[in-house]
């Protein structure tokens, strides 16, 4: 028996591992087309669009883990599938581990670096020097740094703090404030500012309920920078949202982006559980051809359904939690059934 689920838990992991990288390399060709459309323009390169696509890759790795795990559950069962399900869980919990470290740890940092390399080569960051880190995002002008700790998806900022320092790179001063809307012509309006002004002998506080702040930095930039919800780690997704309800902020996006984190990887074993009742089925109707598009099938709807719900959850108000758990819990419910339908028979 230990033979026959090596035998099994190998053929599965090897064709899953296969489908993955076609998967991938489909995708990356597909954003590689979607590039070629900006290169040429504001000394977009060919090259960089490829380093973008390639720094995107990770994000895609972590997207399409449960997808492949169908599909090459589907292509390499094997005839005989006593025992398969406990084999499959074995295969399935190191890619579901493998699913969370690499959304967690290896998506969002080269995320913001694709976000960054594709920004320096279009020559948005010309005048200014632009980076995306966990702390938020921080810009250099001349002698001011800023630090942006939120970015909302209309643009305001949340958390803005300037240091301005002088010729002798002494600090000079420090403005804090909590939320920026951007006025046109360059001009930011802060909104309840705290103003330290550092002098040689003495510090002076003032605060101001408006104040207007004039820039280089605009929208666009931000727009260039900006990573989504779905591909930031836990840590940033709880600090945004606990900002944006200290705040009074819609939370929504972020709330379902950290459930769908956390739920995420269980996808994995349950696309593989649902492949399992087809492995009865191929021996009467259908070969490789019929599991290959059954699998394409159930995840590109896994895929389409959890995008729908969670745009829907945005849109309509509903409880985050369900907007993340409800897709996987149909799916779930679908293996299971289709599980029970096959011992019945």
């Amino acid at each position: 028996m230990k033979t026959l689920q090596r035998y099994i838990g190998r053929d599965v992991l090897s064709a899953t591992l296969l489908i993955f990288m076609a998967l991938i390399m489909l995708f990356a060709f597909f954003d590689l087309i979607h590039e070629l459309g900006d290169v040429g323009r504001n000394g977009y390169t060919m090259s960089a669009a490829v380093l973008f696509v390639t720094l995107n890759i990770p994000s895609r790795l972590y997207e399409l883990f449960p997808v492949a795990a169908l599909i090459g559950t589907l292509f390499g069962l094997a005839q005989l599938v006593a025992n398969s399900e406990y084999t499959v869980m074995r295969v399935g919990i190191p890619l579901a581990i493998a699913t969370f470290l690499a959304g967690e740890y290896v998506a969002p940092p080269a995320e913001r670096l694709a976000q960054t390399v594709r920004s320096a080569s279009q020559g948005s960051a010309s005048r200014i020097i632009a980076r995306q880190f966990k702390s938020g995002f921080w810009f250099k002008q001349d002698l001011t740094f800023v630090n942006v700790r939120t970015v909302l998806a209309d643009l305001k900022l949340l958390g803005v703090r300037i240091y301005e320092f002088d010729h002798d790179l002494r600090l000079k001063s420090v403005r804090i404030a909590e939320s920026a809307t951007y006025s046109g012509d360059g001009t930011w309006r802060l909104s309840n500012v705290k103003t330290t002004e550092i002098e040689a002998e003495r510090t002076e506080v003032t605060s101001a309920r408006t104040l207007d702040w004039e820039t280089v930095l605009r929208p666009s930039l931000l727009t260039v920078y900006q990573v989504a919800p779905e591909r930031l780690e836990l840590n940033a997704l709880y600090d945004n949202i606990r900002v944006l309800g200290a705040s009074a902020q819609k939370t929504s996006r972020f709330e379902i982006a950290l459930w769908n984190k956390v739920f995420y990887p269980i996808a994995v074993l349950v696309m593989m559980i649902l492949a399992l009742p087809f492995a009865h089925f191929q021996r009467r109707q259908g070969g490789v051809g019929f599991r290959i598009f059954v699998g394409t099938i159930l995840g590109l709807a896994f895929f389409l359904v959890g995008r729908t719900f969670s745009h829907l959850g945005v849109l309509n108000d509903w409880p985050p939690l369900f907007s993340a758990v409800f897709p996987l819990a149909a799916f779930t419910a679908l293996a299971i059934g289709m599980m029970w339908y096959i011992e019945r028979r």
